[in-house]
């Protein structure tokens, strides 16, 4: 089974999740906390915006290679992934860099990333139920 549309987008993503991770490092250390978050807000933000970023993207990934081995549009899957990777960086610069009140980036991060989610799952399902 070959996947390379799907590869593209998990690499990014492994990458997106690795900076993510380095970024929380630098800030535990800095700050010299070895676990969670010592009742710091910036810290907290740093450690969230990794941990959702792991709690979706997986699953959002692995639905994107089963609709590609299920021999959707190259096109489509390169408008999931790329919407996908966009949404988690825009979620992740949103909470980032505007704290913990309310910004677009975080906004559109989880709107783009749901929808994604349900429209590659909607589709699976289609495909399951009716052969389509």
């Amino acid at each position: 089974m070959s996947a390379p549309i799907t590869s593209i987008y998990a690499a990014l993503g492994a990458v997106l999740i690795l900076a993510l991770g380095l970024n929380v490092s630098i800030h535990r250390r800095t700050r010299g906390i070895g676990l969670g978050e010592g009742a710091h807000g910036e810290l907290c933000r740093v450690v969230r915006a990794h941990a959702n970023t792991v709690e979706y993207l997986p699953l959002a990934l692995l639905l994107l290679l089963l609709l590609e081995v299920n021999g959707t549009a190259a096109w489509l899957l390169h408008a999931f992934g790329a919407a996908l990777i966009g949404a988690r960086i825009g979620y992740a610069q949103g909470l980032l860099t505007h704290g913990p009140g309310v910004s677009l980036g975080r906004f559109l991060g989880t709107l783009v990333t749901w929808s994604v989610m349900a429209a590659t799952a909607l589709m699976l399902l289609w495909r399951a139920m009716f052969g389509a």
